[in-house]
């Protein structure tokens, strides 16, 4: 994965010290998706892209529990919004895209969540959130850098509502406020 220099205009990142930080963050970003909007996220194996998804989908509201669509390559969940659940590690070649009807879905009716989207960068909307997730400290930790990048006003005022609402404690750690 590309290390990180400067900001761009727009631009946010947060460090997570766990999974239960990452998918926090998931959720709160779920709380503030109101519109269709496609998210590309980007990350290494186990980086943490579905347990960012998971949260994400209870924030939207789904009742499932998310798990990675590595094998299906789409997963459908109900919440206020439908959401698709896109894995495109598997996949060789754009037709296969065609396959699964992507064009419906991105944007579609709801929010379109695609791992592994540098793989088909050309297929991906203009205006979209991209969220780059990276292993950050010590190796074998469970801290995370988010690194969100939105394109276009949509994904810009997803970002700022996200990054607006989000609290730390004095010792460092997310002050994970339950949400209703």
């Amino acid at each position: 994965m590309e290390k990180r220099g400067t900001m761009q205009q727009g631009e946010a990142f947060i460090t997570t010290r766990s999974e239960a930080e990452t998918e926090y963050i998931g959720t709160l970003l779920g709380k503030y998706l109101q519109r269709p909007l496609v998210v590309a996220l980007y990350g290494e194996l186990g980086s943490g892209k579905t347990v960012l998804v998971r949260g994400a989908a209870a924030g939207l509201g789904a009742a499932d529990r998310v798990s990675s669509p590595s094998f299906v390559l789409m997963k459908i969940y109900q919440g206020r919004l439908p959401i698709y659940h896109f894995d495109f590690y598997r996949l060789e070649d754009p037709a296969e895209l065609d396959e699964l009807g992507l064009e419906e879905y991105l944007p579609g009716e709801g929010i379109a969540f695609v791992e592994w989207a540098g793989r088909f960068p050309g297929e991906l909307p203009p205006e979209r959130l991209d969220i780059r997730i990276e292993n950050y400290g010590e190796q074998g930790s469970n801290s995370r850098r988010l690194w969100f990048e939105p394109h276009g006003d949509r994904a810009a005022a997803v970002v700022e509502d996200l990054i607006e609402n989000i609290t730390w404690r004095i010792d460092g750690t997310l002050n994970m406020i339950p949400l209703n």
